[in-house]
């Protein structure tokens, strides 16, 4: 069973939700301390051993930051920051502490048991003498925790065939949507959207180039099966249409 510290700065539906919940035990975890302020919950951290801290963010944003750069000064334990504002720039500080999970209000025990799940997994991979270390000075946490951004651009090419949203992601990686895509504007400089357009229209221009395939036929390979929305986003993306782009190519070869 998996211990939980609770910080909650300033009592809240979201968080007496948690409290309250009857899943813990379920799904592996146990509610084992609450913490009110920074100090409380330094002082339990210091003399105890917890595999997760979720922290509310109602209270005080200043107060809730605080404690995850104290905690990822020492450690890299899990973190959830739980309810807040849907805010880039307070989950662009989010980031920075390198937290597992940012889940704004409002806040479903759905949604927080998905991202629970997804964090006992990635406790459950953890051998027993990580575990022992994990709050202690650690220099690179790419085994606990995964680039969940490189995830998502391995799904979005494994499926640019398919109808592909940000929101199918996040529920295959049980991460929350809107932090998530948050997170791939900071790391990758581009939403998802525009992320997705630029590998579809860029395995486009690849098949033309390179295949006889016909251009509805390419259109369907990357997922488009309005045949008038290829061609415009096509001739948005490069200036010219499919058949002109292929006949370019064709002259030059």
């Amino acid at each position: 069973m998996y211990k939980v510290l609770l910080v909650d700065y300033d009592s809240t539906s979201s968080m007496e939700m948690l409290q309250h919940m009857p899943e813990w035990n379920g799904i592996g975890f146990e509610l084992d301390a609450y913490a009110n302020s920074s100090a409380d919950a330094i002082e339990f951290l210091d003399r105890n051993y917890f595999s997760l801290i979720l922290v509310g963010m109602n209270g005080s944003h200043h107060d809730a930051l605080f404690l995850c750069d104290y905690i990822r000064r020492k450690s890299r334990v899990p973190l959830v920051l739980i309810g807040g504002s849907n805010d880039f720039q307070l989950a662009r500080k989010a980031l920075y502490y390198q937290v597992n999970d940012y889940l704004p209000d409002p806040v479903s025990s759905v949604e927080l048991t998905s991202c629970l799940l997804t964090v006992k997994g990635e406790l459950d991979c953890v051998n027993d003498k990580n575990k022992a270390l994990l709050w202690t000075p650690v220099e690179n946490d790419a085994q606990l925790q995964p680039n969940i951004i490189e995830r998502v651009k391995e799904y979005v090419d494994e499926s640019l065939h398919q109808n592909i949203t940000l929101k199918q992601i996040s529920n295959s990686l049980h991460f929350n949507c809107s932090y998530l895509g948050q997170k791939f504007k900071y790391q990758e400089n581009m939403t998802f959207n525009e992320y997705l357009l630029q590998q579809r229209m860029e395995k486009a221009k690849l098949l033309l180039e390179n295949t006889d395939m016909k251009v509805y036929e390419i259109a369907n390979e990357i997922g488009y099966s309005e045949m008038d929305w290829f061609y415009k986003k096509f001739k948005a993306y490069t200036g010219v249409s499919a058949n002109e782009y292929r006949k370019m190519f064709s002259i030059i070869a």
